[in-house]
């Protein structure tokens, strides 16, 4: 009888045993489910350390350096490394060891990897040749980094394995397994969305033309054949991202900005107004010609707040004129221009000028009221 009653008790124990595994496995599972949907929203939750991040990112920048290889051309490596290091210094995290390095791939793209290793292909610097439109590229990839917008990812993935326990092995090899996924599946809208604002924060802020990220925005948006990952990830949907930048210079004031009508693109400013582009420069459709012109202004009026229409003055190359204030190239003026406008070169240079002098002095006026 005394065996009877133990073995009902073990059997109870046992019955109950199971109920408390299982319940305590679907309260984990609940809070595994809440990491992975909400993300970890205080920096200390993080499951991936900084000190990890630099190291994954370190490894699969190898890699990634092995199968493509870097360009062979030091005057190229140092000045994607120039652009990029502006961007760091006006950034809002400033404490990871960043590279930018050039691939050599005809690939128009870039990617950035976690601990602030940042690339851009040598395709992308052919199809986008400025500082400026760099700028906004790197700027956009700079700014996953800086919101952990891949790690983020790689400790989702990372939880639910702990969770089932997957990891019993080498944590580090899942963790660069993981970053690889995390860039091959890209980012959300939201991590896109965000790195497009500080794309055009970061540029900005640099003393790039504000007009960046919007010139690379929509350099991309041109592009017919596209990959699936880097700067393409997930969701390109150019059109809204595009009018949430045109916000973001409205909002911010920047001036003059640029009209678009039809294939021309006009620089204004209030109701002052510069001839419109009619023709292409340079590869440089009329609206890059535009954004060009309109954010090399506004560079000035930063730069130069004693702003004088004396220091507009005219450039010539044997064909083109180039409009100049002081050191700082406004824009590039062509034959094709002036016959777009019913007039030889020199005459309407030298009108383009004074369009730019009568700018200069309604903002100097409009500061000193």
């Amino acid at each position: 009888m005394f065996r009877l009653k133990r073995q009902i008790i073990w059997c109870d124990l046992s019955v109950l045993c199971g109920l408390l595994i299982r319940r305590v496995s679907a309260v984990v599972l609940m809070l595994a489910l809440v990491f992975v949907l909400a993300g970890p929203a205080p920096a200390e939750a993080a499951l991936i350390s900084t000190k990890e991040e630099i190291s994954i990112g370190r490894d699969v920048a190898k890699d990634l350096e092995k199968k493509y290889g870097l360009v062979d051309d030091p005057a190229l490596q140092e000045r994607v490394a120039r652009i990029g290091a502006r961007l760091v210094e006006v950034c809002d995290r400033k404490e990871l060891p960043y590279t930018f390095k050039v691939l050599n791939s005809k690939e128009v793209n870039a990617l950035s990897l976690p601990g602030g290793f940042i690339y851009v292909f040598k395709g992308l610097v052919d199809y986008m040749p400025s500082d400026e439109e760099l700028a906004g590229v790197l700027g956009h990839e700079l700014g996953h980094v800086v919101k952990r917008h891949s790690v983020r990812q790689m400790e989702k993935s990372l939880a639910v394995s702990l969770i089932f326990g997957a990891v019993l092995g080498d944590r580090a090899a899942l963790l660069q397994n993981l970053a690889y996924n995390a860039i091959m599946a890209g980012y959300s809208r939201d991590d896109e969305r965000e790195a497009d604002y500080l794309g055009y924060l970061y540029s900005t802020r640099a003393g790039y033309n504000p007009y960046s990220m919007i010139m690379a925005m929509q350099k991309l948006a041109d592009l017919e054949n596209k990959p699936s990952y880097g700067i393409f990830s997930s969701h390109p949907e150019p059109e809204a991202r595009l009018g949430r930048l045109q916000a973001y210079i409205k909002k911010d004031n920047i001036r003059p900005q640029v009209i678009v009508s039809g294939k021309s693109a006009q620089v204004v400013d209030g109701t002052w107004q510069l001839p419109a582009f009619f023709s292409a420069y340079n590869n440089y459709k009329p609206i890059y010609r535009a954004y060009f012109t309109a954010g090399a202004l506004y560079q000035v009026a930063q730069h130069y707040p004693n702003l004088s229409g004396d220091y507009f003055y005219l450039t010539s190359d044997g064909t083109n004129m180039t409009v100049y204030y002081d050191d700082m190239a406004i824009t590039t003026l062509t034959p094709a221009d002036a016959a777009d406008h019913g007039q030889d070169l020199a005459a309407f240079a030298e009108n383009y000028v004074l369009k730019l002098r009568e700018w200069a002095e309604r903002r100097r006026t409009a500061a000193t009221d």
